[in-house]
């Protein structure tokens, strides 16, 4: 049976939307957050000290982004100075699970992805004239 153009039409778009949510939730820094509020509800300057490498900018867009998405909640605590909590949502708690077995993933294979990391860039980037490689 052929699909019709509406249903063509409908698929791609679906597509589309799947694909949006899964540029938020497959961004590096988005997957970092994510398992980091794992462990609880934090503070702005926790989350920051916890992720090597992000700026305090993109720690804000990301948060943002996963707020909009309903994956990740915002807390105004009136004190001063104010106080600001982040904590996944109900939602959020739902997608900690596959979050956390791609960094296990990650933390339990990165020695084996170091070494073909290695031996492609010593295969594909020749020492300079005149330099011999150690074998």
């Amino acid at each position: 049976m052929t699909a019709t153009r509406s249903e063509t039409a409908e698929a791609a778009a679906d597509s589309c939307r799947v694909r949006s949510v899964l540029d938020r939730i497959g961004d590096k820094w988005s997957i970092y957050v994510v398992d980091r509020l794992g462990g609880g509800p934090r503070r702005f300057s926790e989350l920051h000290r916890g992720i090597d490498g992000i700026t305090a900018r993109m720690l804000t867009v990301t948060l943002r982004g996963l707020e909009r998405d309903g994956i990740v909640s915002r807390t105004l605590h009136a004190a001063v100075p104010p106080r600001v909590d982040y904590q996944l949502t109900p939602l959020g708690e739902t997608l900690l699970q596959t979050i956390g077995q791609l960094v296990a993933w990650a933390d339990a294979h990165i020695g084996e992805i170091e070494e073909a990391r290695a031996d492609y860039d010593a295969r594909s980037c020749p020492p300079p004239c005149g330099e011999e490689q150690a074998s």
